[in-house]
């Protein structure tokens, strides 16, 4: 089969927007709703979909008093009615953050045994309702997050450690409304869709301990605020483990993850004419060395027929990491990283094609989802006077696909599944 390069493309677009169409709150949200319950309903939440999760609350219970609090990320807040809709700093925390937290806490405290609350969750989460443990201030835990980021730890490292640095996750949440009914609707944008993990788990059990944080600290060799290292250190007011009678058999229900857009996906290749092959919605790791390794993929398939023949697009999902090596790193997220590693691996070959995106349309801090590569990627950024390999070197693949045209450029889509990676074999 032969492809045109704007046939490619499109077909990639086609390919991711069904993927990000999959996880659409306004779509998916109402089914997974409890039974309307008889008592008051108390919508709290948090996350990058927090603001549309709310909005689809109301349009499926338009005769269900509702009250409460959610907080999304600044630029993702959606129209609400009933419910207070708070912005704060993502990937950074801020101020805001930490007070829609407090106030989030206090609401929770004030329901009561016949009350629901129902609490909406998705990605970003963790970053947006950073409230600090007694005695840590918001400047150590944006010097924590600071750290986090740049330590390639995965994201359920990351979180293991917020966990014992919060007032507000780890279960705390749910602790606090106790004896109300707690149920969790999740947007998953984790590896293995683990509910601790996601928003670090405000309302589930955490079986982590101290000693893990410390743990990880250490192997990751993190230069951590005094205050922070005598808070691990001393080990006191642990979060709510498995058995805590305040958090009994957590009601989580998944309305959307990463293995459930993949699917959309395939199912939009097979309707491009395309074999759709699925290698996973947790795959991990430095974002570079995966790239190599899906370039690798790619070649043998266009090459040998091996796992597939062409025409065929290889999807994956999962969260990669990102250690920054560079003294004045330039821009670009994971996505940006991985199919730069991807492109230099696959050195030209023709017949393959590749996208890779933040399903929640920004990769890492920058306005764009991602972007997609081509045969001719680096044939036309050396045209232009780009060193490419000297570029990922330098944590800077926003500029290779920007200039060329090739960024992938959505907007905030209001959900978040994860990364998405398509690689189109002809």
């Amino acid at each position: 089969m032969t492809m045109t390069d704007p046939a490619a493309r499109a077909a990639l677009r086609r390919l991711f927007d069904a993927a990000v169409a999959a996880a659409d709150p306004r779509t998916v949200l109402a089914r997974h709703l409890p039974e309307r319950p008889a008592g008051r309903v108390l919508v709290l939440g948090a996350g990058k979909s927090a603001a549309v999760m709310a909005a689809a609350v109301e349009a499926a219970w338009p005769d269900v008093p509702l009250h409460g609090l959610v907080v999304t990320r600044y630029g993702h807040n959606h129209p609400t009615r009933h419910i207070e809709v708070a912005e704060a700093a993502h990937p950074v925390p801020d101020d805001p953050g930490a007070d829609a937290a407090r106030r989030m806490l206090a609401l929770a405290q004030a329901a009561g045994p016949g009350d629901l609350v129902l609490f909406l969750v998705s990605g970003g989460g963790s970053s947006l309702t950073t409230l600090p443990a007694p005695g840590l201030s918001l400047p150590d835990l944006i010097a924590v997050n600071r750290a986090l980021l740049a330590s390639g730890a995965t994201i359920h490292e990351m979180n293991c450690i917020r966990r014992h640095l919060s007032a507000f996750s780890g279960g705390r949440l749910a602790a606090a409304a106790y004896p109300a009914r707690v149920v969790t609707l999740a947007i998953s944008d984790v590896p293995g869709d683990d509910p601790t993990v996601i928003a670090s788990g405000p309302t589930v059990p955490d079986p982590s301990t101290f000693a893990d944080a410390r743990a990880l600290v250490a192997h990751y060799r993190m230069a951590l605020p005094p205050a922070v290292t005598a808070h691990l250190a001393a080990g006191a007011d642990e979060s709510p483990k498995p058995g805590d009678p305040r958090l009994p058999a957590p009601d989580y229900r998944f309305i959307a993850t990463p293995l459930m857009a993949l699917e959309a996906a395939a199912t939009q290749a097979r309707a491009l004419g395309l074999t759709p092959l699925i290698l996973g919605d947790a795959l991990e790791g430095e974002a570079r060395e995966l790239g190599t390794a899906l370039a690798g993929i790619a070649l043998s398939a266009r090459m040998h027929g091996h796992p597939l023949p062409g025409p065929c697009v290889l999807l994956s999902g999962g969260e990669t990491t990102v250690t920054i090596r560079a003294q004045s790193p330039g821009r670009g997220g994971r996505n940006g990283e991985c199919l730069l590693g991807c492109t230099l691996a696959l050195a030209g070959a023709p017949g393959i094609w590749a996208l890779m995106g933040d399903t929640d349309g920004i990769d890492g801090s920058d306005d764009n989802a991602g972007a997609i590569a081509t045969p001719d990627t680096l044939a036309r950024a050396r045209a232009a006077g780009l060193d490419p390999r000297a570029l990922l070197a330098a944590h800077d693949s926003h500029r290779v696909f920007a200039t060329l045209s090739d960024l992938v450029t959505t907007g905030p889509t209001l959900t978040n599944v994860n990364d998405f990676r398509a690689l189109l074999v002809t």
